[in-house]
């Protein structure tokens, strides 16, 4: 009786964290989708200085726990995943919430190796009331953020769509 309950309690454990994972995943990928498809094309029409000065803004502000919990918290979620139906879920799944996390890393490795890089050299360019070239700093952050951005946006959308068929495959197998 109780190898009966510990079993159903590891499965009940394994579908909460799957749907977490595919929560905070969904999650970062609208992010940035709505990045790619209404803030990024929305501040390509301003000048350059009030481009400057609302993404410094943006990069300020987006540094807080509810980002965090998204976008860190969907790679611990997916690791947990991971091993949850490593150890005795199903196979079939795990390839799944597997490339998930190939996904949702690659979506970290490119903001921390390029969006980040970027945000934080646009803050060193100081204030934008206060620059004297605001066209130069905007020209070597915008095109590049918002390419690397479109490679985030797609990868977390498919990390989500992993995640979301590794849950309806866990579902069918219930």
């Amino acid at each position: 009786m109780t190898t009966r309950t510990g079993a159903r309690g590891m499965a009940v454990l394994r579908t909460v964290t799957l749907i977490g994972a595919v929560l905070t995943t969904g999650l970062g990928a609208g992010l940035f989708y709505s990045y790619a498809c209404s803030v990024m094309p929305g501040l390509a029409k301003v000048d350059d200085r009030a481009f400057v000065d609302t993404m410094q803004r943006i990069n300020v502000a987006i540094l807080n726990g509810w980002f965090m919990l998204s976008f860190v918290g969907a790679l611990v979620l997916i690791a947990a995943a991971g091993i949850l139906q490593w150890r005795g879920g199903d196979r079939t799944v795990l390839l799944w919430i597997g490339a998930a996390a190939v996904l949702h890393l690659t979506v970290f490795v490119v903001t921390a190796a390029v969006n980040v890089p970027l945000n934080d050299k646009l803050a060193a360019a100081g204030a934008p009331d206060r620059l004297t070239d605001p066209a130069a700093v905007r020209a070597a952050f915008e095109d590049v953020w918002v390419r690397w951005n479109l490679v985030r946006a797609v990868t977390a959308t498919a990390a989500f769509g992993c995640l979301t068929w590794a849950l309806a495959l866990a579902g069918r197998r219930s």
